[in-house]
């Protein structure tokens, strides 16, 4: 039996990004379709540092690093979406603008994830006068943040392009499916896999937002003893802080469920943010699974071969 190795990506623009072992590779479909590789030597630092690398710590630190990552791939798919379709004849911006609205649109974007995300769904319990029941308030929070955070995605779907995105991340889900599958690593053969995938960002993200009630109803109920009712920004004070505890928590059952997925307690856990990949993968045609199949060999370090409409760029 062959040794496992892991592998995970995340879709972009006309693209899928995957990370293997020693590489992170992305491929993207141009306007003229053309096929772009990019492929970059790639290490953890959780395995290049011990302590990185210990439980519970290796999650918040893989978040961040594949935040970091990710916010560069989708900037990079995006860069070579607007090649496709900019107008030559029209000035080009000056770096400064493009960097003034790269800014804003970060701030925006931030700016939204608190309203929605921390101060609306605190406030609201505020009102509904929970602030003394910790476990209530937090229960409350938790589920107006659910509320809030699946309506956004479904919202989102129905836009086009983002479409388009959630086709690709469904190829990811299926060609990664079949390479831990041992399957024929062929279009006919990936389609015939689920788009839904235990392992995925999504199913993180609701764990964390599970996770972090039962944590935030734990901590209050210390905090009220100790000092009284917390006001609203005091909570969402404290409990930004703990993030970093919840999301490690959140990756190590993660990593747990992704190596017993048959089980019945794991697929308890993992339901929540499986059924919400109904709305966060949608089925790909063979041209997505075509670029998904061949960022992720590149990230694994497997020949691309037979491919005339591919261009390496360089790493």
């Amino acid at each position: 039996m062959k040794k496992r190795i892991e592998i995970g990506g995340q879709a972009v623009i006309e693209g899928v990004m995957m990370r293997g072992p020693e590489y992170i590779a992305t491929a993207i479909r141009r306007k003229d379709d053309s096929i772009e590789i990019k492929r970059e030597p790639f290490v953890s630092i959780t395995k290049r540092n011990k302590v990185l690398g210990l439980p519970i710590i290796r999650g918040f630190v893989s978040l961040i690093e594949m935040l970091i990552i990710g916010i560069k791939t989708l900037n990079f798919s995006a860069t070579r979406a607007e090649l496709d379709f900019q107008d030559e004849k029209k000035k080009k911006k000056s770096k400064i603008m493009e960097n003034i609205e790269t800014f804003f649109s970060y701030v925006l974007a931030f700016g939204l994830a608190f309203l929605l995300f921390a101060y609306l769904p605190y406030q609201i319990a505020e009102w509904l006068q929970l602030g003394k029941e910790n476990v209530f308030f937090n229960i409350f929070a938790g589920i107006i943040r659910i509320i809030f955070f699946v309506l956004y995605v479904w919202l989102i779907s129905h836009i086009k392009d983002i479409k388009r995105v959630f086709e690709y991340h469904g190829a990811e889900h299926k060609s990664v499916f079949a390479y831990e599958s041992d399957a024929d690593l062929k279009a006919e053969f990936i389609q015939k896999f689920s788009t839904k995938h235990p392992r995925c960002g999504t199913s993180f993200i609701f764990l964390v937002l599970l996770i972090s009630i039962l944590v935030f109803s734990i901590v209050d109920t210390i905090y009220s003893n100790i000092w009284g009712v917390p006001s609203v920004f005091t909570r969402i004070g404290y409990h930004l802080l703990m993030l970093p505890i919840i999301s490690g928590i959140s990756y190590e059952i993660l990593k747990f469920s992704g190596k017993r997925i048959n089980h019945p307690l794991v697929k308890l856990i993992t339901y929540p943010g499986m059924a919400l990949q109904n709305i966060t993968t949608k089925s790909p045609d063979d041209k997505q699974i075509e670029i998904a199949l061949l960022a992720m060999k590149s990230a694994l370090g497997i020949e691309i071969a037979n491919c005339e409409n591919c261009r390496f760029l360089k790493e």
